[in-house]
């Protein structure tokens, strides 16, 4: 069989890949970008833009229940999934269709479809889905291959029609009763999406606390809102077997704190984590190592411990998300076409979770601050205090800042409110300018922003 030389192979069209194989290419080399799937990874066809999309029409549902208070009456307000998932599916696929049209109209660059697992060092065999096979060598390999939801081994599972955050996105229909199993960012997202558009909904958490990564306030507040629309969660319980007894009757076993009880619902959603896709790429007949749960291991450049082939976005582990994803690009490419010296020491982790309000995350917490003994001070101050949030009818959650008490320089900030990732942002900007807390407490900031509040956040800290 012939074999194909490139100067640059990239595995994956996610975040990372796509801009890669794109910059690569017209750079004058000659690059080739596999790819199993969809072109765009988990964030345009699983992740960000499909579910954002149905959270929009769960806030339109949550809107319309709620205007009574502003003294609008919504009369008849009704949910049609096969018009929200329409409105989904067309927001991914015009998506989709114009990252694949980009990097098929790149000069230099062959898009191919097809399984990529390493034959021998640094090359490849292709495996397209009518079964035909190519072999491709290069010097240079990225790999974007990202993650997949991780499965649990249940007593039944694999007996039910179960959901992943890839598979629910294909229902149009409302189910009557979701069970989430997982009380993490991606089960809340999903929790209450469900609720507003109509299904009851129950989370089982194996932990003390949904959210257990975030601080103890942030993880009851969050609680405390999802609870006040009517969402159960069970904390410290464990489903131990599922029972099909019908085509939409699913009976979960479940332990709570040493106690038995079954649930029947309609609907299964397991999301207890993501796995990386590195199995599939036989990386042990190139001699990339991996870590002990399967991602491959890097150095602070993205390369792996084979000169030249590097992996970027979830499947080298770390933070999981698609702007971290872009920024491994950005790291790559200056470096290997601009001669430059960046890596990811020391980079800004910002995230936001989407429920609604959202959760806007920089920096350390106050837990993380304390195990490393800094000396520090924290600013709080609740939703009920911003003018903003009064006037819109929004006064749910607090904004919370940690800054070092010497420096008054900003460590971190847990932002949970309307537009969090928006003020989070805000702090995250003055975090990377350096600018101190007090500076903020006395800047000049539009009347009536949520930003503005700021100023009374950092009012509430003492010099």
């Amino acid at each position: 069989m012939k074999i194909r030389q490139y100067d640059a192979i990239v595995i994956g069209s996610g975040q990372a890949g796509v801009p890669l194989a794109k910059k690569l290419a017209n750079h004058g080399k000659k690059v080739a970008i596999i790819e199993k799937r969809w072109i765009g990874g988990t964030c345009v066809n699983d992740g960000c833009t499909p579910t954002k999309t149905w959270i929009a029409s769960a806030k339109a549902a949550y809107d319309a229940h709620k205007s009574t208070e502003l003294g609008v009456f919504v009369e008849d307000a009704k949910i049609d999934m096969t018009i929200i998932k329409k409105r989904k599916d067309k927001i991914v696929e015009n998506a989709r269709s114009g990252n694949q049209k980009a990097l098929e109209s790149t000069k230099n660059l062959d898009v191919i479809f097809g399984e990529a697992a390493f034959t021998d060092f640094k090359t490849i065999g292709v495996t397209s889905d009518t079964g035909s096979q190519q072999i491709l060598k290069a010097d240079l390999f990225f790999l974007n291959t990202g993650a997949v939801p991780f499965i649990p081994e249940i007593e039944g599972l694999n007996a039910i029609n179960f959901l992943t955050s890839t598979s629910i996105l294909e229902l149009d229909q409302v189910p009557e009763h979701l069970l989430i199993i997982g009380g993490n960012y991606i089960g809340l997202e999903y929790s209450q999406m469900f609720r507003r558009f109509g299904s009851r909904v129950t989370i089982v958490e194996k932990s003390p606390r949904i959210m257990a990564r975030e601080d103890l306030d942030v993880s009851e507040e969050m609680h405390k809102l999802l609870k006040l629309e009517g969402i159960d969660i069970l904390l410290n319980a464990e489903t131990t077997f599922f029972d099909k007894q019908g085509p939409e009757k699913v009976v979960a076993t479940i332990h709570t704190n040493g106690k038995k009880q079954k649930i029947s619902c309609s609907h299964v959603l397991v999301a207890t984590g993501r796995v990386p896709q590195t199995g599939p790429l036989k990386l042990n007949n190139t001699g990339v190592k991996l870590d002990n749960k399967g991602y491959i291991k890097v150095n602070s450049k993205l390369e792996t411990n084979v000169k030249g082939i590097y992996a970027l976005g979830d499947v080298k582990g770390g933070p999981a998300f698609t702007h971290i994803s872009y920024n491994d690009y950005t790291i790559v490419y200056r470096n290997l076409l601009e001669n430059t010296n960046y890596t990811t020491r020391n980079r800004s982790i910002p995230y936001c979770v989407f429920t609604d309000p959202q959760l806007g995350r920089i920096g350390l917490s106050e837990t993380e601050a304390k195990k490393q003994g800094l000396t520090i001070k924290v600013a709080k101050l609740p939703m009920t205090a911003v003018a903003r949030a009064v006037e819109t009818g929004d006064t749910r959650g607090f904004m919370k800042a940690i800054v070092d008490a010497k420096s008054k320089r900003i460590l971190g900030a847990s932002i949970l409110a309307a537009q969090g990732g928006e003020i989070m942002t805000i702090l995250q900007m003055a975090m990377e300018g350096k600018i101190t807390y007090d500076r903020i407490r006395y800047g000049v900031f539009a009347h009536p922003l949520y930003a503005e509040s700021l100023n009374n956040l950092f009012m509430t800290l003492e010099d």
